[in-house]
This record gives structure tokens, sequence and C-alpha cells, in this order.
């Protein structure tokens, strides 16, 4: 059975957030500032889309009013950290819609949150954060492109929602629009998505590696060799020659484990 490519995008990111929380848990690299106690994360474009009916968006809102209506405990921040779990689950959560298309701003801020944990891994790690933060940027230079171009215009059968609402919007609009192009760069929301989902798989095999036992020696991969490999498998492929050689060289210049993580036996 073919899994829908919506359920995989949001499956890939609570993988990545369950990580992440795993990882926290089990070390202290992220700064701690006062108390500890938190009691009291080529080719083909995607395929999935279909139509932005007005009985959906209708479906939709009455979730979000729902929910925006019942009462919920405010999680407490983690002090001293810029990167919390509980709001990357709470956007990946608020992301996923009706007949499994995903909502735009909730997934891109789900990718903000994200690149708060990349940058908490340390400065060396910000050449990839920086590259997923441009990503971010063009959808979101794209939608508010899209709005000011359609503001007044829309007619009174129009969807209520712009093609920016949902991934499924955006690339059953940019496929009408004939933005899509994967044989030479274009400014279009389905192929930046395509990118940031590469991005992912190499976040997440990253943390895969890091949440791995030592061998049978006893020794565990260095980082460098961890992002070395992650970096190989998921953005390699489709980077030109010089970003590759920059690559490496923030594999060379990552930490030994040991500093990486900074490991206690504090939690928080």
């Amino acid at each position: 059975m073919t899994i829908p490519r919506g359920r995989m995008l949001i499956g890939s990111l609570w993988l990545v957030a369950i990580l992440a929380l795993l990882l926290l848990i089990s070390s202290s690299w992220l700064p701690q500032d006062g108390a500890r106690d938190c009691q009291n994360s080529w080719h083909p474009c995607l395929t999935f889309y279909q139509t932005v009916e007005n009985e959906r968006q209708v479906e939709e809102e009455r979730q979000v009013e729902e929910a925006e209506s019942s009462p919920k405990p405010h999680p407490q921040d983690c002090p001293g950290q810029s990167f919390q779990v509980w709001r990357l689950l709470l956007y990946l959560k608020a992301s996923q819609a009706v007949n499994q298309d995903v909502l735009l701003d909730p997934y891109l801020q789900s990718w903000e949150e994200l690149i708060r944990f990349m940058e908490s891994l340390g400065a060396v790690v910000g050449f990839f954060s920086q590259k997923v933060k441009d990503k971010v940027a063009v959808i979101q230079e794209l939608s508010l492109k899209h709005a000011r171009e359609n503001s007044g215009r829309s007619s009174p059968d129009a969807p209520q929602h712009g093609a920016y609402y949902s991934i499924g919007s955006m690339v059953e609009a940019e496929l009408k629009a004939g933005v899509v192009s994967f044989s030479h760069p274009s400014q279009s929301g389905c192929r930046t998505v395509l990118r940031l989902h590469r991005s992912l798989q190499w976040l997440t095999l990253l943390l895969r590696g890091l949440a791995e036992g030592a061998n049978e020696k006893g020794e565990y991969r260095t980082p460098g060799e961890l992002c070395r490999q992650a970096y190989q498998v998921a953005l390699a492929p489709y980077h030109p020659w010089w970003v590759r050689q920059a690559a490496e060289l923030v594999f060379v210049s990552l930490p030994e484990r040991a500093l990486f993580l900074q490991l206690d036996e504090s939690v928080c």
C-alpha cells in the first residue's frame, strides 16, 4: 500500500522531534541557566495534492476554533534554552490537515523550531541551519507575494484561503501556473519543500546516529563521522563540488562526542 506523501512528511518530522527529545533528556549540551527542574523539538514533485474545497476548509476552521476554545495547560519552558520540544510537537500537530494534507504555516513554524535545535548544536552546524533558514524564507516570501498580488481580486466563489494555505494547495497552484521546474533552479514552493525534506532526512540520520550505542569495541562514532555519513546520503548528491568541499570543512571542525553532547546525569 502506498503511504501518502503528507503522512510521510509529518511522520519524518515527528521522528526528528522524538529523537531530539531523547537526545535532550540524555545530555546537558544545551545551555542551562538557573534551575534544571522542568517538571513544573531531482525529480518528482509531491503528487498527493488535491483541490482545496470549501467543505474541507470549513471543517479545518471548525477544528481550529474548537482547539483554540479548549483550555490547555501552558507547558513550562526549560530555562536557558531557545529550542523547546513542546513547541515543536504543538506545531507538528497543528500542521496535520484532513485528506493527508499539510498546513503550511504550522509546518514552517515547526521548521523554525528545528532551526533553533540545529543552532543549539553549535556555531559549526550553522552552515546547515542557514541553508534551511533560506529555504523557509523562500516559501514565506512566495506566500506573501501571492497574497499581495491577489488581494481584492478573488471572486465570491473562490476558496477562502490562498494558494499557500497548505502543501496540497501550493502544489496545485504552482503546477497550474507552470512555475515548477526540477531541471533548473526556480523559486517554487514545490522545489523548496523537496529541498527542505532532504535537510530533514540529513537531520534525522544525524540524530539516529547520535542515539546509537557503542560498537563491539566500546567505541562511539564521532559527530563528524555521523554528520558526514548523513550528508553523503541526504544532501551531497544534489550539491555542487564547492558546497561538498565546504561541508567537509564543517565535519572535520566538529568537536569530539563528549564535548559535542556534554553528557551528565542531569535532565531537563
